[in-house]
């Protein structure tokens, strides 16, 4: 079992110690997003590798060695200032905390997401141009892969719109995105791909990856896996991975998080947040029908 950790909010900025506790326990229970009253409970017994996908790998840098799991970060850098990132550390903090997550896992088990671009009077295509090329030179060495998106519309996204104020991608951008983007990754011993988009770019030197291979998976575990089936007819072929993350969680409070859409909700959560509990947000309750997660 693949434990992604998580697609929802970011557990590793906000929740590491809750983590790390769960690991001490052995168990980790989630509600259905669903159908909250059924609670999927996952032994780390039956975990073959741990995703990490944040904003901010600083809070866990000090327990990875207690880790005793094969580990992949996806971490997400962008040029965006606080006005679209509130919440997110100083760039340069999470530079060289990706630095560190590197030399600590290998550069092969750590990608940063350039995730999403948009374009509006302040972020403008040359800025996201120099914004790249800086990256690449801050990180050559440390990383070898770089995956880009675009802003998509989420309920988030358009309840924002007044501060994003996105333009809209023409083939011109698309073009001098992939063009740009392919030089600046390829002088400095990168690889740079699309997320799940309708135009991969690959004309203009993207490569043509999933964020998770089936590949990546089997050489990291040594075991194969099934892609995610709520996906295929999207043509993603990424292998299927147990989120353990809760949607309006997130205390980064970014304009374009498809994961946050309502504000009021995200504070009610984080107060019923307990690091001694076995879900991320809340207790179990007498009335929860706990399953054990298949692997």
């Amino acid at each position: 079992m693949i434990l992604m950790a998580s697609g929802r909010t970011d557990i590793v900025a906000f929740y590491s110690k809750w983590f790390m506790k769960r690991i001490e326990e052995g168990f980790i229970d989630v509600r259905n997003p669903f159908n909250p009253k059924l609670v999927s409970r996952i032994s780390f017994d039956d975990v073959d590798l741990i995703m990490f996908c944040t904003k901010n790998p600083i809070p866990i840098l000090k327990d990875l060695d207690k880790i005793k799991k094969p580990i992949l970060f996806h971490i997400t850098l962008t040029p965006y200032k606080k006005d679209i990132e509130p919440n997110v550390p100083p760039k340069g903090h999470i530079i060289e905390a990706i630095k560190k997550v590197s030399e600590i896992v290998g550069i092969d088990n750590v990608v940063v997401r350039y995730d999403p671009i948009f374009i509006n009077d302040t972020y403008t295509l040359d800025y996201h141009k120099k914004a790249f090329e800086k990256m690449c030179v801050l990180l050559n060495g440390y990383i070898n892969q770089i995956i880009v998106s675009f802003i998509d519309d989420y309920k988030n996204v358009r309840n924002n719109m007044k501060t994003l104020k996105c333009k809209p991608f023409t083939e011109e951008i698309y073009r001098e995105i992939g063009m740009s983007f392919s030089k600046s990754a390829s002088e400095h011993n990168m690889t740079v791909q699309t997320c799940f988009e309708q135009r991969n770019l690959t004309e203009f030197g993207f490569i043509k990856r999933d964020c998770l291979p089936k590949e990546l998976a089997y050489i990291m575990t040594g075991k194969k896996f099934k892609e995610q089936t709520a996906r295929k007819e999207k043509k993603c072929h990424c292998v299927a991975m147990a989120d353990i993350g809760v949607y309006n969680s997130c205390r980064h409070f970014c304009k374009y998080c498809y994961a946050n859409y309502d504000e009021k909700k995200v504070a009610e959560n984080y107060r019923n947040h307990d690091q001694n509990s076995s879900l991320l947000v809340g207790h179990l309750e007498e009335d929860d029908i706990i399953k054990k997660r298949k692997k």
